[in-house]
């Protein structure tokens, strides 16, 4: 029983733990302030609004029952505990109920993490998922060819459709940027602490020393801007052209000019996609990025502007680094933000990133 009692007192300790992160008084306050809204008579006026403030609520209400039921669970099995000293005849069988429930716990409590850690404001979107090789000409661009397979074979594995939207290819190998479009449930929720430098060490296949080397890719990681609301596109701050669009290695080129680049005027912010058959399906992905990019450009303000009330000041560059993936002398994976690690680096390339998305849903709710 000594086992199962520690057991439970670590899901008492991840229970407090994600109730402090969570600052529940705020919670309550703010779930008692939406109810008052929806209670209003114009509240339904504004359809949309409304079903998001309702979509609210739920959550809410949900994420503290469920809360609530998993304190009080956990509380009665160790009351449980207790009650088996007592009861010698009937311990076996008790013990028997409290490991399957115990298991429960601790499996409602990791989704209840994990739905927390994917409660932002647009983690249910598609993600827009970009990569650029850094400096180090071919070797750079083959890691981010390496880094492009393993995203794409991570969203393969969770049943997730991806397109490519925008790619530059490597004069001998690799690429030198590309941009995916990843449209599946809660993409961007799960990939955005992607974001960051990817560094490699490995022995260099371009090289007739195969010496060891270093080399450095950028994950970039924007969700789709659902809302129209949020960023406001006008068409005189647009600035449309087509052009035509080559294939791999400048072959296929096509008669038809089916490529768009878009330019957003006031910012200067530029975007383009060539991967569709048709104009006006590359001039919609076009906006989509455009509209990801003003977004961003807003959050990214707006953060300089809490930052310098706040008077921090960090800067941004490749000094991020966030993962470094060894592949000579060792092979190791490390994640520099969580400590993760694991030497199975033939199945992180492959898509296997959940040990590391599991370790940051742990450090959010810790």
């Amino acid at each position: 029983m000594g086992a199962l009692r520690e057991r439970l007192h670590r899901i008492q300790a991840r229970l407090k733990q994600l109730g402090e992160k969570l600052v529940l008084p705020q919670k309550r306050r703010k779930l008692r302030e939406l109810e008052a809204e929806s209670m209003k008579p114009e509240f339904w006026k504004n359809e949309p609004q409304a079903k998001k403030v309702m979509q609210e609520i739920a959550d809410i209400q949900n994420m503290l029952s469920t809360l609530e039921r998993l304190e009080e669970k956990t509380q009665e099995s160790l009351n449980l505990i207790s009650l088996a000293k007592e009861e010698k005849e009937q311990e076996a069988s008790i013990k028997k109920d409290l490991e399957e429930e115990t298991e429960r716990l601790e499996k409602d409590l990791a989704a209840l993490e994990l739905e927390i850690f994917l409660s932002g404001g647009h983690d249910r979107n598609d993600a827009i998922l970009s990569i650029h090789a850094g400096q180090g000409g071919t070797e750079a661009m083959d890691w981010a060819a390496m880094l492009l397979r393993m995203y794409t074979r991570f969203a393969e594995r969770r049943k997730w459709e991806w397109n490519m939207v925008g790619e530059k290819l490597g004069e001998e190998a690799g690429i030198k940027s590309a941009t995916l479009l990843i449209k599946g449930q809660f993409a961007y929720g799960y990939l955005k602490r992607e974001a960051g430098t990817h560094r490699l060490v490995r022995q260099s296949p371009f090289n007739a020393d195969q010496l060891r080397q270093t080399s450095f890719a950028l994950v970039e990681v924007l969700p789709t801007i659902k809302e129209p609301g949020e960023v406001k596109l006008r068409d005189e701050d647009i600035e449309f052209q087509a052009f035509r669009a080559s294939g791999h290695g400048g072959q296929r080129v096509n008669k038809v000019s089916t490529a768009v680049r878009v330019k957003h005027i006031p910012t200067g912010i530029t975007v383009e996609c060539q991967t569709q058959r048709h104009q006006e399906q590359n001039r919609k992905i076009a906006l989509q990025l455009l509209t990801a990019r003003l977004w961003e450009k807003q959050k990214k303000k707006h953060e300089e502007e809490v930052k310098a009330l706040k008077g921090e000041h960090k800067i941004a560059g490749w000094g991020n680094q966030i993962r470094s993936y060894v592949l000579h002398p060792y092979h190791l994976v490390k994640d520099l933000r969580t400590a993760t690690e694991t030497q199975d680096t033939d199945g992180v390339l492959d898509g296997q990133l959940e040990p590391f998305i599991d370790a940051q849903v742990r450090q959010l709710s810790g």
